[in-house]
């Protein structure tokens, strides 16, 4: 990917709905255990519900979801400042105030978001890396599974898309596997949507190719 052009003023352009991930410390652990929470509470200024999104690209579904639900606070998390931009400009256009951008690598979350502070996660179409050796990189290991746990609140809940069906399947084990309620699976979404359903880029795009989208919903 071609770095856009002015990146570092179009992001400082920004500042007010997004948050740089500090990238001096390497060790993804150690980082992790640092804490410089985001104030919520002077971000959106009002204690609303918040919904976190891992993996937003160009802020395509974080950003109808903010103008749909005005009553729910938005954090949307990507690591690639490139992407990321599109989401951030795009949610400055619309006046959207229910939306806040992180740039930030998904196993630091607990150095910006606090324990039990976030009420639903969701993952729409991770990289599903299906090379066995990548599998410690998938969203839904459970080594990812462990965080969201910490970042959600009693009763909180992960929904996932995603078109991959071993993904789908492998990410069903793992919430097993970390003792998670799976409390919805819908192995073909066009033929069984549901009331709300907000489309993704990538879901137009394999929907309009014939594949189907496979759905869980998830309490941690």
């Amino acid at each position: 990917m071609h770095k856009k052009s002015h990146l570092e003023e179009r992001l400082a352009a920004c500042g007010g709905i997004l948050t740089v991930a500090d990238l001096g410390e390497k060790n993804m652990k150690l980082a992790a255990q640092r804490r410089d929470l985001l104030p919520l509470g002077e971000i959106f200024g009002s204690p609303r519900p918040v919904h976190l999104e891992i993996g937003c690209g160009k802020g395509g579904f974080v950003n109808k979801m903010a103008a749909l639900h005005p009553d729910v606070n938005f954090i949307a998390v990507e690591k690639i400042s490139n992407v990321m931009i599109e989401a951030c400009e795009s949610a400055l256009a619309s006046g959207l105030q229910n939306v806040h951008f992180l740039i930030c690598a998904a196993e630091v979350l607990p150095r910006y978001i606090g324990e039990g502070s976030v009420s639903r996660i969701y993952l729409n179409f991770s990289n599903p890396l299906p090379k066995q050796g990548f599998a410690k990189q998938r969203l839904t290991n459970p080594r990812f599974l462990k965080i969201y746990k910490y970042l959600l609140a009693e009763g909180g809940e992960i929904w996932q898309k995603t078109d991959d069906e071993a993904f789908f399947d492998y990410s069903l084990e793992s919430y097993a596997q970390e003792g998670m309620n799976i409390l919805s699976v819908c192995r073909d979404l066009a033929s069984h949507n549901f009331e709300g359903n907000v489309i993704t880029e990538h879901e137009a795009k394999f929907m309009a190719q014939g594949k189907k989208i496979f759905r869980a919903v998830v309490r941690a």
